[in-house]
């Protein structure tokens, strides 16, 4: 195959004209110190063979219509200020800390990687492996989920990711994996690439938190194999000023499980793709997320995208996804349900909720629905609106504070995405940390 560097300078032309998107295809490209890659590198070849076929996205995509995807274009991202990394999620919970600055893993920092069921090294330190466990595993869920809808960030991804953390499970691991971001620069553009292997039976609890970059792109391939079971919770770091992409693609095999929640409070753009294949009888896959969006410090735009494929019989599906928003936050969900033929008995249920708490902010939602199987049972629903006046106006009537009574609602609006969360630490840490920030905003809006 041809170098990736040539293949990256390649800009093609349909009929003598350059397609949308290719021209700022060539300016990411050139901006991008590719990596030659090691046991990666056939992987990134055809990464970049896919990539120059399709191009960027437009705004004229119909998986785009609901977010301009110029700023993830762009050959650079804006430089951003920052504070320090203060964030303190998890951290009174025991767990495997790694730590990743600006892209690239912090050994010093992070804990010993010698844990009992769980082997963990970071991508670049393997990547000079002849034989390596994951050489079958990079880039090839990403791949599988080009189809049918292509994700060219997701690509872009697997060609351009230098460094991120490769995990394979053989046992139960009782701590969970704490992936901790933060950063130093502040026109970082992160690209990191994550792949997780559960063997027949294995558990893992894989956290991310913490400040990636000033732009970000985060693949996590997770594969799951028979009986195994994965949690993954992701919570973006509040009042971080960034353009995010964040994708998960997973295949589950037969009675495995498999939960994914993330919480984003604040930000700039982000937009998260979840790709979830069911390919084996009897298996479980739970897609979740809770979203605080206040737009008073600049804008805030935040869109879910979810494909999930059920293609074995007798399989649960969920996705529930509650955003609430105010001062002109944007809130965005696009969830796809589709059955195969011959998924008999399959559960599939999808909910999204918008929360507005000003008529100035908006939820946009697109729920959809393809079934090829005839004994299923499979729903879907999306509402959006204001607080019940009524709830409030009760919790009033018995003595709570206007402020601290919307704060009761709000909460209690998004219990059913953490409810998603098996963990009961897990669980109240976060729902502390909320509790907290809707405390210190309860006043600054339209409702309050």
């Amino acid at each position: 195959m041809a170098d990736t560097a040539v293949l990256a300078a390649q800009v093609p032309a349909v009929e003598g004209k350059v397609r949308p998107g290719d021209a700022a295809l060539a300016a990411r490209l050139d901006a991008l110190d590719l990596p030659r890659g090691g046991f990666t590198r056939a992987a990134r070849e055809d990464a970049a063979q896919r990539l120059q076929a399709m191009g960027l996205p437009g705004a004229r995509d119909e998986y785009w219509r609901y977010t301009d995807p110029a700023p993830f274009n762009a050959a650079r991202p804006e430089p951003v200020e920052f504070g320090a990394d203060a964030s303190t999620l998890f951290t009174g919970i025991e767990r495997l800390n790694l730590v990743f600055v600006d892209g690239r893993f912090d050994a010093a920092a992070s804990d010993v990687l010698d844990v009992e069921g769980v082997e963990i090294e970071s991508l670049a330190a393997a990547e000079a492996a002849a034989d390596h466990w994951a050489a079958g595993l990079y880039g090839r869920l990403e791949t599988a989920g080009q189809v049918p809808v292509k994700r060219p960030f997701a690509v872009l991804n697997t060609l351009a990711a230098a460094e991120g953390v490769l995990i394979r499970v053989t046992g139960k691991v009782e701590r969970p994996v704490h992936i901790t971001y933060r950063r130093s620069a502040p026109d970082a553009d992160v690209y990191l690439h994550h792949v997780v292997k559960l063997e027949e039976g294995a558990e893992l609890t894989l956290l991310e938190s913490g400040a990636i970059g000033a732009r970000s792109n985060v693949v996590i391939e997770a594969d799951l194999g028979r009986g195994a079971r994965f949690h993954h919770i992701s919570a973006k770091r509040a009042n971080d000023p960034k353009l995010g992409l964040g994708h998960i693609f997973a295949r589950v095999a037969a009675e495995a499980l498999f939960k994914s929640f993330s919480l984003s409070v604040n930000g700039s753009m982000m937009r998260n793709e979840a790709v979830i294949e069911i390919a084996g009888d009897d298996a479980v896959a739970h897609i979740a997320a809770a979203v605080l969006g206040d737009g008073d410090t600049g804008r805030f735009h935040h869109d879910d995208t979810v494909f999930v494929t059920h293609a074995a019989e007798r399989c649960e599906s969920r996705q529930v996804f509650k955003k609430v928003l105010k001062n002109g936050a944007e809130g965005i969900f696009q969830g796809k349900i589709l059955v195969k033929p011959g998924a008999q008995k399959t559960d599939g249920y999808q909910i999204s909720q918008g929360l507005l708490l000003d008529e100035g902010s908006q939820f946009l939602a697109k729920p959809e629905l393809e079934i090829y199987a005839d004994d299923v049972k499979c729903s879907h629903g999306s509402t959006t609106g204001a607080l019940d006046e009524t709830a409030l106006f009760y919790l009033r009537s018995r003595g709570v504070p206007k402020e601290r009574a919307i704060v009761l609602l709000v909460l209690s609006f998004l219990a059913d995405a953490l409810d998603e969360i098996e963990d009961q630490r897990l669980r109240d840490d976060i729902l502390g940390r909320l509790e907290d920030w809707l405390t210190a905003r309860a006043g600054n809006s339209a409702t309050a």
